[in-house]
């Protein structure tokens, strides 16, 4: 039986190791499950290994608002203390504690 934990916990705020972007996390998977396609579009030297913690985050950069899905090696905790802005946080989060975004609704 496979038994992944996943390190970072739904609102968190993490930021990307490679790319400039930062979000929070609304849902993870326990290993990669998008589309070959997706995965096959990652150039062979940075494919991250399908066998851990996928994450989507409400995300955002300098010039945008997305969503991203990212592998478990490539994100780090965002200690800036700063918020994120992304405009659909409100939908799932409540206000910024200065760490992570509290969820508005329990999980079944």
């Amino acid at each position: 039986m496979l038994k992944n934990e996943a390190k970072y916990g739904l609102g968190e705020v993490v930021r990307h190791k490679k790319h400039p972007f930062r979000g929070v996390i609304f849902d993870v998977d326990a290993v990669f499950s998008n589309t070959e396609e997706w995965y096959d579009a990652i150039p062979q030297d940075s494919r991250p290994r399908k066998d851990q913690p996928f994450y989507h985050l409400l995300a955002e950069n300098d010039e945008s608002y997305y969503v991203a899905y990212v592998s478990e090696q490539n994100l780090t905790l965002d200690r800036s203390g700063e918020p994120v802005t992304h405009p659909d946080l409100g939908d799932l989060f409540g206000a910024f504690d200065g760490r992570q975004y509290p969820l508005h609704f329990d999980l079944n």
